[in-house]
Parts: C-alpha cells; structure tokens; sequence
C-alpha cells in the first residue's frame, strides 16, 4: 500500500507534514495508512485508530516503516487536526483519477452531506457540509470539497468540478447546483449535464413545466419521447415515466441557459400500504433529446445518497463522529471515503458492512482489499 512505487504512497507522499521536525517519531504516510487500514475494519475514530496500531504492530511492521512503533491516540488526534484538508483531499481526488477509468457516459453524481455531530457550540462552529462526486458505474467517490462557512454548496461545487477529469461523462446535480456558472464548468469540462429544477431560478422550472403540460395535451406527440420502468419490493410500488422534449427555441431565447438542449420530466407514482403518492420533477439537459439516457441519469443520480451517504452514515456512523478539533473530523471524512473506495473495488460479492468484518478477521482479505 505505501512501497514508493505504489500510486497511494506517490500521491500521498507529498502531503505536508504539519509537524515540526523533532516531533516526526512516525512517518505521516504510515499513519494515513494505518488510519484507512484501521476504517477498513470497522474502527471510526482516532482512539480506535491507535489500540488497533498497537495491537497489529507486528503485522503493519511487515510494509510500514513504524520504526517509532505504534502511534499514539495523542499523535493520531494531533497530526490529523491540523493536516490542511484540502491538499488532503487533492491528494485524494489525483490517487483515485489515476486508478480509476470512466467509461463514456458514465454518470458523476454531484451532491452534498452534513457531518451533523462536527459541531462545537463552545467555539461557534458549525457542522461540517461536504460535497462529493460519486462515479456511478465504478461505484467510487472521485472526490469531494469542504463547503465553506457562511456559505453553500453553489460556491463549492464549481471548486469541486474543477479537481476532476470529467470529459465524456454526464454530470448529474439536484436543484441546489442549477447555476448558469456550474452548468458552463461542465460544458469547458467537455461533459454533459443533467441537473434537476425547482423554484431557485427564477421562472425557468415554470417555462418547462408549462412546455410539458402543453406538450401531454397533444395524443401521441412525436415530439416527445417517452419510456416508463416499475420495481416492487419490501411492500413498496414504485413506477416512474419518463419523459424528453427538445428545448424550444423560445426557451432558449428566454433563459440563455449554457449547453442547454433538451428538457425532461419524471413522473412518479409510489404506493406503499395501498396509499400513492405522486411527484413531477422537471430538469434541463445539454443534449438533445434522448429518453434513454435521460432516465438514466436521473435513475442514477440517487445512487450518491444511496451508495456513499448512506453507507457513511449507517455503516461509518458519519453523522453520530464526535471528531471535532480543528481539521481532524473533516481529515476522519476523507479517510472513510478512501476505505468505502476500496472496499467498493474489492470484487467479493458482500455488503460493506460485511467486507469490514472480514478485513477485521481474516488479514489475507484485508491485503487484498488493500490492493483492489
């Protein structure tokens, strides 16, 4: 994992050690690796970081330096507060673009999480509000970008768009990132978008909705396209219709919208208990209408809360860290993600909460996770 020759130790490497020189007892390459050894079984803080150092020294021993022996939690708490996050996270995001391959088209899902317990009332600072982008069809997180304070996420998406190697893709964003100025960074990124509309842009979510329902009047319209899915399960019912329509002219005119082509609607039906409920969510798109690969990227948006928020939260126990002291919880962030990317790539057909057991008990599946 951290030989110089191994893509994690060269672009990890280059992080500045916040140390100063007589403190450096432990390389900062061995302990960011015992730190995602550590999260890989399971182990979410920096207390459990150092029993587990300690208790596998010998082991680490094998292909880490730790001539200092095991890190401390002092050390661990210490060195991880004040490691700059955003180099951090650049070491990240330039890792996983050199070990991972996006096929054309594939759906980079943007989207934001709280670390909900990050806050500290004593010192007025609020909880911590990350954005990532998750690769749908490698099922990894490209990277991610702290949002600022007093801020939100329109100011970091364009920041985060600009770390990654986006070309041919199609960019999906919730409501939240429908800006002209995010829009155009994913056109000069040499990708598409598909971003989903609500009320924050003034009457463009009105304009389409009207488009549309002009558009459902007209019996058989062969402007539209159209296609429908279904699923069932765990007592739920869900059936979603899709539907695409060429930006009109006038729409164009109106709105000036950048790479702007088509438009789309997903209707949706869910029945759970016999009770339905029914939602229309209206989005614009910088290709021509193509029901297809519409509903593809609104499918798969969700896979960014499913696949990674959700896995933080319920099997990382994201939202309930208590890290708190300077850099240390959003540094603790990047590291689950660097351990969901390699249990994702791992190819044993397990959930991760099960992956994590086994690295935890059976050290040979661990190494193997380890180089995935």
């Amino acid at each position: 994992m951290t030989t110089p020759e191994s893509p994690f130790a060269r672009h990890f490497s280059i992080l500045e050690d916040p140390r100063v020189e007589r403190t450096k007892k432990h390389l900062l390459t061995d302990m960011i690796a015992i730190a995602v050894i550590a999260a890989l079984c399971g182990i979410d803080d920096f207390k459990g970081i150092a029993i587990y150092a300690k208790a596998r020294l010998g082991w680490l021993q094998g292909f880490l330096n730790l001539s200092g022996g095991a890190p401390s939690h002092d050390t661990f708490s210490r060195v991880f507060a004040r490691i700059k996050p955003e180099a951090f996270q650049a070491c990240f995001t330039d890792w996983m673009a050199e070990i991972t391959t996006l096929t054309k088209g594939e759906v980079i899902a943007i989207d934001g999480k709280a670390l909900r317990r990050s806050f500290d009332k004593a010192s007025g600072k609020s909880a911590i509000h990350m954005v990532s982008a998750w690769a749908t069809e490698n099922g990894v997180c490209l990277g991610q970008i702290k949002v600022d304070d007093k801020s939100n996420e329109i100011t970091a998406i364009p920041k985060l768009l600009e770390t990654l190697c986006l070309k041919g893709c199609l960019v999906t964003l919730d409501a939240m990132g429908c800006q002209r100025e995010i829009a155009q960074k994913v056109i000069d990124a040499e990708a598409d978008y598909t971003i989903s509309l609500k009320g924050n842009q003034g009457t463009l979510n009105v304009d389409v909705q009207r488009i549309f329902e002009q558009a459902l009047l007209i019996p058989a319209n062969p402007l539209i396209e159209m296609s429908e899915s279904k699923e069932k399960g765990h007592g739920r019912e869900e059936r979603r219709r899709y539907f695409t329509l060429d930006a009109t002219p006038e729409l164009l005119a109106k709105h000036g919208w950048p790479g702007l082509l088509s438009i789309g609607l997903m209707k949706s039906t869910r029945i759970i208990d016999g009770k339905a409920t029914y939602a229309d969510n209206y989005y614009i798109a910088s290709y021509a209408k193509d029901v297809g690969k519409f509903s593809h990227a609104a499918r798969s948006h969700w896979a960014v809360e499913n696949s990674l928020h959700w896995v933080l939260d319920v099997t990382y126990g994201d939202d309930a860290s208590r890290v708190r002291k300077d850099h240390g919880a959003q540094n603790l962030s990047t590291v689950r993600r660097i351990a969901i990317n390699m249990l994702k790539r791992e190819p044993k057909k397990e959930s991760i909460r099960a992956k994590r057991l086994l690295c935890s008990l059976d050290q040979e599946y661990l190494l193997k996770a380890l180089t995935s």
